[in-house]
């Protein structure tokens, strides 16, 4: 056997075991927010979280990032901005969620919805063109998302508060999706784990001054160690450790092949939230989640089999985000 052969079929694989890693680790965020918003407010949650995983990512900074190449006047400064979008507004909105709907429907809302968002954005616009098998899974999965909803205002657990939380999880999808379309640009020319340390130190500032108001509600001294155990895995884990290894792993693979790997999450995240938490969803709701995540499969599958190829990023360093961290 050709050692030659060996190493590549190992190098190929890397990106892909990475991914999958990411896949587990944000597939079991979900119900691990959902822990921490019982036990403290949502800003709160939020604010933990992404604190904890900038501090994270500095000390990474500090040890691993003095070998990088120079920042390109302003690409730091245009990657703190997308930070903004990428995780302040997102995280808002994805905790504040948490607040009101179970994890389940987070799970399913957040990282099938982005892809559909955005093949649909890039369609309108005449950036790609749209095949059959791929309109017909927008449509599927618009009219699953619809289904969804429905279920959500009336099946088992659901009602308005629930129906209030997964209009909040399609705003932070939408947030994601608008964060998908300007990364590239905004974050040309800068490495990985710099780019991700800056985007995090810019959303955990804003998600900082968010909970401000709700700190002195917390009764710090009583909380349970799990509230800790969440906070550091999410920081660490499901923050800066999965963002790293996800943009890693895409500049390698490509967004396409990335993102027909987003699909584990629903599945990992399906089951964390029902054995965890004893988390359900109603028939009409599971039904419509179906539906939304089989027409969202359909339309990632056909644009990926395309045999246009991506242009590569001018730096090899360059960040590429294509879907949602949870």
């Amino acid at each position: 056997m050709d050692p030659n052969n060996g190493a590549a079929a190992r190098r190929s694989a890397h990106p892909y075991l990475l991914l999958t890693l990411t896949m587990v680790l944000w597939g079991c965020a979900f119900s691990s927010s959902k822990s921490m918003v019982g036990q403290v407010p949502h800003t709160v949650a939020a604010a933990l979280r992404f604190g904890g995983a900038a501090l994270a990512l500095l000390v990474a900074l500090a040890v691993l990032g003095k070998r990088a190449a120079p920042v390109p006047a302003g690409a730091g400064r245009r990657a703190a901005a997308a930070g903004v979008l990428g995780v302040f507004a997102y995280n808002g909105f994805f905790f504040w969620g948490l607040s009101l709907a179970p994890s389940l429907d987070a799970g399913i809302l957040i990282p099938v919805m982005s892809p559909v968002l955005t093949s649909t954005y890039l369609l309108v616009r005449g950036r790609e063109r749209a095949s059959r098998q791929r309109l017909a899974g927008l449509g599927l999965g618009v009219c699953g998302a619809a289904v969804f909803f429905v279920g959500a205002g009336g099946g088992a657990g659901g009602g308005g508060t629930r129906l209030a939380g997964d209009a909040l999880f399609l705003l932070s999808a939408v947030c994601w999706a608008a964060f998908t379309l300007a990364g590239p640009r905004v974050m040309s020319g800068v490495e990985p784990l710099r780019a991700t340390t800056y985007a995090t130190c810019a959303g955990a500032v804003l998600l900082g001054a968010l909970a401000v108001p709700d700190l002195p509600d917390v009764r710090w001294s009583a909380l349970p160690g799990s509230v800790w155990l969440n906070a550091v895995y999410l920081a660490v884990g499901a923050a800066a450790v999965a963002n790293l290894f996800y943009y890693r792993a895409v500049a390698a693979v490509g967004p396409a092949s990335a993102s027909l790997m987003m699909f584990t999450v629903p599945v990992v995240n399906t089951a964390c939230g029902t054995l965890l938490l004893g988390e359900t969803f109603g028939v009409l709701q599971g039904a419509g989640a179906l539906v939304l995540l089989a027409g969202a499969v359909l339309a990632v599958t056909s644009a990926a089999r395309r045999p246009a190829r991506t242009r590569r990023p001018a730096s090899a360093g360059a960040a590429k985000v294509t879907e949602p961290p949870c």
